[in-house]
């Protein structure tokens, strides 16, 4: 209890989202407590298709099930109404979240037209 607690007080939600950037690209959202990184939601968004993808969630384990998950995801919901979520992670940790949250698991070849394939 005091670790869901911990969670939803004390642990703040920074974006890595750099204002006017253009096109979709790989965003962060960061998961801090006292000035230390304890997760990230990386996703990408489309504004162009209203559509965003959930490429890669990590949690420090001393927060697994304490609601971070959720809460993480919820607030991407309320920072960008009218988004079309989806993801493309199957683990199991994820898989879970996910499912409760009722964010599909998209295939590989659902990819959004407006984005680009990272230079290499």
């Amino acid at each position: 209890m005091r670790r869901r607690l911990l969670a939803y007080r004390e642990v703040e939600f920074l974006s890595t989202r750099i204002p006017g950037d253009p096109g979709p690209g790989e965003e962060c959202l960061l998961l801090v407590h006292i000035r230390k990184i304890v997760g990230r939601v990386h996703y990408r968004i489309c504004l162009d298709c209203a559509d965003a993808v959930i490429t890669g969630i990590v949690i420090e384990e001393r927060f697994l099930s304490t609601g971070l998950g959720t809460r993480a995801l919820s607030h991407l919901r309320s920072r960008h109404p009218g988004i079309s979520w989806r993801s493309t992670l199957s683990l199991r940790m994820t898989r879970d979240l996910l499912r409760r949250m009722r964010i599909p698991v998209m295939t590989a070849d659902e990819r959004c037209p407006h984005a680009q394939p990272k230079p290499t």
